[in-house]
């Protein structure tokens, strides 16, 4: 095994058995169509119950483990087993397309740029204030430059400098991630910026799960300062429907 790759794609996986196969297909397949070798594929197992870790092995991703279930510590894991140059954390539900990665390699091969991000979109029609958010959530993202956990790209020893994903926080980790890597960015005559296009395609699974106005009222109070750092407060985030699972 070499001891460096370009880039190390992350995912970090809790009880997804059923998202899981559809997107470390859209992986291979984007990887694939963009003609890209020089990388490696991780799945954090962050203490699933199912079959996840096994059907990641069997895709050939390499498969680690962390016991506390939490978003923030899954990702570092995975980042801490990583080769690449480059880290790209998706999530679980997410469909890598051929033109986002392709994309983001063309962000990553310039020397100015520290990482980035990506609008977000949904698979399927969500309900009408699932669009609203999002839309207010593009807007914020590429203004502020803070990418959705679902597609954010960093360098390694980015990663390394800062610290990685703050594990005192157990939503909304990317956001607090972002803004570290664009003080690094700055510190090292860089930036860390989010492509106004193309979108990430991602599930938008909970406007499934859970009804506009609980969604709604989750993200009000996740708004609060401090709440995202009790973890019974991100429940939405960590318990899911049993029927669902």
């Amino acid at each position: 095994m070499r001891d460096n790759v370009n880039l190390s794609i992350l995912i970090p996986a809790y009880n997804e058995a059923v998202e899981l196969p559809e997107t470390l297909a859209r992986v291979r397949a984007a990887v694939e169509s963009v003609g890209w070798s020089d990388w490696e594929l991780i799945v954090c197992d962050n203490n699933s119950t199912d079959d996840t870790a096994d059907i990641a092995a069997r895709s050939g991703a390499r498969v680690v483990f962390e016991p506390h279930n939490q978003i923030a510590r899954a990702r570092n894991r995975a980042a801490g087993e990583a080769r690449g140059e480059w880290l790209l954390f998706i999530d679980a539900d997410t469909r890598l397309s051929p033109d986002l990665l392709a994309a983001a390699l063309r962000a990553m091969a310039r020397t100015d740029i520290a990482g980035g991000g990506a609008p977000v979109m949904f698979a399927e029609p969500p309900p009408r204030i699932a669009r609203g958010l999002t839309a207010l959530w593009n807007r914020v993202s590429l203004r502020l430059n803070w990418a959705a956990g679902c597609f954010l790209f960093c360098r390694r020893i980015a990663w390394i400098e800062t610290g990685g994903f703050d594990e005192g926080f157990y939503a909304s980790e990317e956001i607090w991630f972002s803004r570290r890597l664009q003080r690094w960015a700055r510190r090292h005559g860089q930036r860390f910026r989010v492509m106004a296009a193309p979108a990430v395609v991602t599930s938008g699974r909970k406007f499934r799960w859970y009804s506009p106005a609980r969604m709604l009222g989750h993200l009000l109070l996740l708004s609060v300062p401090g709440a995202v750092r009790v973890r019974a407060l991100c429940r939405l985030w960590y318990k899911r429907p049993v029927s669902k699972i």
